[in-house]
């Protein structure tokens, strides 16, 4: 495969066939540095050299009635976590005070829970209000499921995004999670578009899906059209029905980032939790193919500190994205 020709032909229109697909991530290590080359052809032309960074704030940790194997945070959980009920309005708006500080630009308040009950909703809604009067900022909302109204409060409000991850593929859901759909999943990021909210979705790699279903969410995310696409990779946590899942390695992590830019080529493309565990060393080349990554701690794991993250940007001669206009949401 000429990897610097499908990468023009993917900036031309061209859809991977599932074939094609398939190459990606069954090609050989030796081709690996090409692979890279050419997602990086594509993201260059969307993004240039500039990188979007991102933090989480986990409002509400643990207790949560879902069954999803891979949180720490699920009912079916035993992992040791820090569990707390929402936060107040001061201390999610000092998060985002301390996010700007560290030139994060996009802020991402995530609470635990199948959906917001109101008073928690209510309490989001405050901070961002004050979070939008005091930054320069996007934020992301991950809250659950959520209805019309509730989509439509958080647009008042100010909340230009909104995540909620089909996290697998269709056929490999109900080995993850039973307590909610697939469709549930789809039906949610339907009512967000709807409100005006910009769609942010993605995955989590190294559940035990084939690379079948890691193209059919490559797919499905293009046709649900996320603007934002999280890649994460699982971080296997003790106490978790997949604490002992480990098959994933730095180069097959590398190939799927290649694989969700060929395949949404202007999205951005997010290296998301678990990077740091599973891409380890070769974390930078990730950043041939994505344009964005969180920084700092995730939801209940720790990340690497944000300074290494620039030190990151520096090295590869990359620069921090600082663009606040609405193609850049």
């Amino acid at each position: 495969m000429d990897w610097t020709q499908l990468g023009k032909d993917v900036i031309n229109g061209k859809v991977l066939t599932h074939q094609e697909a398939m190459s990606i991530l069954e090609s050989s290590d030796d081709d690996l540095l090409p692979l890279l080359q050419g997602s990086f052809i594509v993201r260059k032309h969307y993004f240039g050299k500039k990188v979007k960074l991102n933090k989480i704030i986990n409002t509400k940790s643990g207790m949560c009635p879902e069954d999803c194997g891979y949180c720490s945070q699920s009912s079916v959980s035993y992992a040791s976590i820090e569990k707390y009920t929402m936060m107040d309005k001061e201390t999610i708006v000092a998060g985002a005070e301390k996010a700007y500080q560290q030139n994060v630009r996009t802020y991402c308040i995530v609470s635990s829970g199948r959906g917001p009950l109101q008073r928690d909703l209510t309490t989001v809604i405050e901070a961002v209000k004050e979070i939008k009067s005091s930054y320069t900022m996007k934020i992301c909302a991950c809250l659950g499921i959520v209805s019309e109204t509730q989509a439509q409060q958080l647009k008042e409000a100010g909340v230009e995004r909104y995540n909620h991850n089909i996290n697998t593929s269709e056929d490999h859901h109900s080995v993850i999670t039973t307590t909610h759909t697939y469709a549930d999943r789809v039906s949610t990021l339907d009512k967000i578009k709807e409100a005006g909210l910009s769609p942010c979705s993605g995955v989590i790699i190294g559940m035990g899906e084939s690379n079948k279903d890691i193209i059919s969410m490559a797919k499905s995310l293009r046709e649900i059209d996320a603007d934002s696409i999280p890649v994460n990779f699982l971080h296997a946590i003790p106490g978790t029905p997949l604490e002992n899942m480990d098959n994933l390695n730095p180069r097959f992590c590398l190939k799927v980032l290649a694989l969700f830019r060929y395949m949404n080529p202007a999205k951005e493309i997010r290296i998301s939790g678990g990077r740091e565990v599973n891409l380890r060393s070769l974390q930078p080349l990730g950043l041939y193919a994505a344009n964005s990554i969180f920084v700092g701690d995730y939801l209940t794991t720790g990340g690497q500190e944000t300074t290494a993250d620039h030190q990151i940007l520096e090295d590869l001669g990359f620069e921090i994205d600082f663009l606040n206009d609405k193609a850049n949401v």
